[in-house]
């Protein structure tokens, strides 16, 4: 029987191998930018800004007509848009402007005025103005860490802190402090006058203690009206500060206002508890710099000097004493 001849087998090229290991590697790669693109996150605030920076370096910034001529820009143009300026008491000049074709920039020259700023009525009325407004931020942060080593007392009901303008109030209410009827310090608040004491050694301005009483009359053998009770209470106060030296005596005065000045009605019995007190006022004043900006004004300008006498009396609740 004849062999049938088998087909020859071709020999394995050389070099064929290195295809399984391509397609591998393949693989892996994609894979891995699989797993980044999975992991990756979008900004979306990013993006967008991104995208705006680019759209203002390399896009059209301004449409104008196709009639228009093209005009050429400088260093002018390019800082500064064309309008008219207006004064300002910042060292920048804003203008305002709606004609962004316009060719030449228009400067006014104004007279300021000859202040000792250098500046208009105007001008010079904002300049007080932003420099009351942070005194009086002062004044608030004091209150605050007067208020912070207080916070057990108030929270007990026994003082109250607050402030109105460049003045800081502590407010000490009968109970807690003083026997009805009477004058002498009770034992129990010694501690939490030391406590006051020691905050007014680092705060500055003159300190007014104010007695004050309801609107019942009182006839005693030591206090025949309700004005001998409340100077009475508050010079018990301010011999507590006076104690050990702590605090200069040139810095206080001391008043009774008998029933005045009332904080609530005297028709309840919740009202009269709240008018029974002495108060401790710490008041920081303007300033020498203020004081001396409101003195110029009001001689290079009484109406603008008058108008800023009323925004600080109604704005930051000033007394017409502590201004100029």
């Amino acid at each position: 029987m004849a062999e049938i001849d088998e087909p020859p087998v071709a020999e394995e090229s050389q070099g064929g191998g290195w295809l399984a290991t391509f397609a591998d590697l393949m693989s892996l790669l994609m894979c891995f930018f699989v797993l980044l693109l999975s992991f990756a996150e979008m900004d979306v605030l990013k993006f967008k800004r991104l995208a705006g920076s680019m759209r203002e370096a390399f896009g059209v910034q301004n449409k104008l007509k196709v009639m228009d001529i093209p005009k050429g820009t400088s260093i002018i143009v390019q800082e500064f848009s064309p309008g008219t300026p207006k004064p300002t008491p910042l060292n920048q000049i804003w203008q305002n402007t709606s004609d962004i074709t316009q060719s030449s920039l228009e400067v006014a020259c104004q007279d300021l005025g000859s202040s000792n700023s250098g500046e208009s009525g105007d001008a010079q009325k904002l300049i007080v103005l932003d420099q009351v407004a942070d005194l009086v931020g002062e004044t608030e942060k004091d209150a605050i860490e007067l208020a912070e080593a207080l916070s057990k007392e108030i929270s007990s009901g026994v003082l109250e802190v607050e402030t109105s303008g460049r003045k800081i109030i502590i407010r000490l209410k009968e109970q807690g402090s003083f026997p009805s009827g009477s004058a002498n310090l009770a034992k129990e608040f010694m501690p939490i006058l030391q406590i006051i004491r020691e905050v007014l050694q680092e705060t500055n301005g003159s300190i007014d203690v104010e007695g004050h009483t309801d609107n019942i009359p009182i006839s005693t053998g030591r206090f025949i009206s309700n004005w001998a009770l409340s100077s009475a209470r508050a010079v018990s106060v301010a011999h507590g500060l006076f104690e050990n030296d702590a605090l200069a005596q040139s810095r206080f005065t001391v008043t009774g206002y008998g029933d005045i000045r009332p904080l609530d009605s005297n028709a309840s019995s919740e009202g009269r508890a709240r008018n029974r007190r002495v108060e401790v006022v710490i008041s920081q004043g303007l300033g020498e710099d203020v004081k001396q900006e409101l003195e110029v004004l009001k001689e290079k300008d009484p109406t603008v000097y008058q108008e800023v006498r009323e925004q600080l009396l109604e704005q930051f609740h000033l007394t017409p004493d502590e201004i100029f």
